[in-house]
């Protein structure tokens, strides 16, 4: 239902009753104020001296209607003096009620009964035992009569206790007119009324014509990709609803570009992981295949060597499988961190247990430094141990042979303080700010040893993700002579806080 129809259904409902109700109240008080001016004249009528001769002499035709005019109520003439007499043609009678001009109200007639409530004047309304008996208290009472009828009766009781004129009725009618007694008598007074509806739907013409604008726009910024927002006018509530709807189109719009960018960081994510993924099966798959071909043929084989870069492989693919999980935890819209109270100390063991084979293998002597008592910081255990060994991974893979790789825990100031050093060829100091870049390769000094391409980008971006999700501070520092040192600083858990003990 549109709002127009709504809003004409609306006054519909609302006037109908109210003019029926009006109609119906109006007509009421015609007839009360016609019941209360016919007791008047048939009180004042019977009051008179010889109104009781007058009326025993001839019941029949006594209180016939007379014409205007004269001293007492019914005119000049008595009633009984002679036959009936209705009102000229230019007049109908006195009006009983209601503005002038209009149709006049006729003339009342008078209708005697006995004490038997018998009338002998012919077309006498009926009047029955109960209402004979109401006017014990009363002088008059109202007769019933339909509630849009023009006709009013009266029954008066008279000083007569016997005869036949102890009641007498009295008929009229109310004012002849559209309504009458609190309305005009034409039907002019609807023309307020009708300008009233008029007057509601023309001004309801432009609220409406503005939402149905303001429809047109929201559709029209909805097929273009909420490009465009639509423009509120006016100072009123549709203006509010515009600007709720221009400000969700602007947030759509944030939401979409900012899909349109995940996507696109995903698309060369996967074309880069893929680039790095089949790099290290290829090489894997040689070295297998290398000593699958020479060792039947009795061949020299540095058995060492091969093994050792199968493994710098696989080690490199699992790296890389981990930092997966964790980058698709991390970069969505809003990362879900599940903070516990969790022990560095702990953190720190299992990461050199995993990574002392690995610098084994290449040479290197692994260390760890932390304190006698464990330090706990309020964190997510997941993305805090593959953020320090992605640091501790590139610590070993590009460091010197026979080089060192240490990993060292402190409180400082209410923090724990966790640092990876190396004394590996270390970055250029241009390329220290780019380190948690996802994808960036160094070109100097880092580079893989094993198969001549860079690592995979994504470990240093994945920790510094990890870090500010967490509220960390992350650091990168050559160190001298050679050297790189990583430091990542943050909040110790509750109770974390105690003193240091250092091994």
């Amino acid at each position: 239902m549109t709002l127009r129809l709504r809003l004409f259904v609306t006054i519909a409902a609302v006037a109908l009753p109210m003019v029926v109700g009006l109609v119906w109240f109006d007509a009421r008080s015609r007839h009360r104020a016609a019941e209360e001016v016919l007791a008047r004249i048939g009180q004042s009528v019977v009051d008179e001296p010889d109104a009781r001769a007058r009326c025993e002499a001839s019941p029949a035709t006594w209180g016939a209607a007379r014409p205007p005019g004269g001293h007492g109520p019914l005119g000049d003439h008595r009633a009984g003096d002679g036959p009936p007499l209705g009102p000229p043609p230019h007049d109908r009678g006195p009006r009983l009620h209601g503005p002038p001009p209009g149709p006049r109200a006729a003339p009342p007639v008078m209708y005697a009964y006995d004490r038997a409530l018998r009338s002998a004047k012919p077309g006498a309304p009926t009047v029955t035992t109960a209402q004979a008996r109401a006017l014990e208290t009363r002088a008059w009472i109202a007769l019933p009569s339909r509630a849009f009828s023009d006709e009013v009766m009266v029954l008066v009781r008279t000083s007569w206790a016997d005869g036949s004129c102890a009641f007498v009725v009295v008929r009229g009618t109310t004012t002849r007119g559209f309504l009458g007694a609190i309305l005009p008598a034409s039907e002019v007074w609807l023309v307020p009324l009708l300008a009233l509806v008029i007057a509601v739907v023309i001004a309801v013409g432009p609220f409406v014509q503005r939402i149905r604008r303001l429809t047109r726009d929201v559709r029209h910024a909805a097929a273009t990709g909420f490009t465009t927002a639509p423009t509120p006018t006016g100072s009123d509530e549709v203006r509010e609803l515009g600007e709720a709807f221009a400000a969700a189109s602007v947030e759509v719009q944030r939401q979409l570009a900012a899909r349109d960018d995940r996507e696109r960081a995903l698309r060369e994510f996967l074309a880069n992981t893929t680039h790095d993924v089949m790099i290290p099966l290829t090489v894997l798959t040689q070295h297998l295949a290398s000593l699958r071909a020479r060792s039947p043929a009795g061949a020299d084989v540095d058995v060492d060597r091969l093994l050792t870069g199968a493994m710098d492989e696989a080690h490199y693919l699992a790296a890389l499988i981990h930092n997966l999980s964790v980058a698709a935890k991390v970069d969505v819209v809003e990362p879900v961190v599940e903070r516990t109270a969790i022990d560095l100390n702990a953190v720190i063991a299992r990461i050199a247990a995993r990574h002392r084979p690995i610098a084994a293998e290449r040479g290197l002597e692994l260390a760890t430094g932390v304190p006698e008592t464990p330090v706990f910081a309020d964190a997510d255990l997941t993305m805090i141990e593959q953020a320090i060994s992605n640091v501790v991974y590139n610590a070993i893979r590009y460091n010197r042979r026979g080089g060192h790789v240490a990993i060292t825990l402190d409180r400082e100031d209410g923090q724990f303080v966790l640092r990876v050093l190396d004394d590996g060829p270390g970055i250029p100091p241009p390329d220290l700010g780019s380190l948690i870049r996802r994808g960036f390769r160094s070109d100097a000094a880092r580079t893989r040893s094993t198969g001549g391409h860079g690592g995979h980008g994504i470990g240093l971006h994945i920790t510094h993700t990890v870090a500010r999700l967490h509220g960390y501070q992350l650091e990168f520092k050559n160190r001298e002579p050679s050297g790189l040192e990583v430091e990542l600083r943050g909040a110790l858990a509750p109770g974390g806080g105690v003193a240091i003990d250092r091994v």
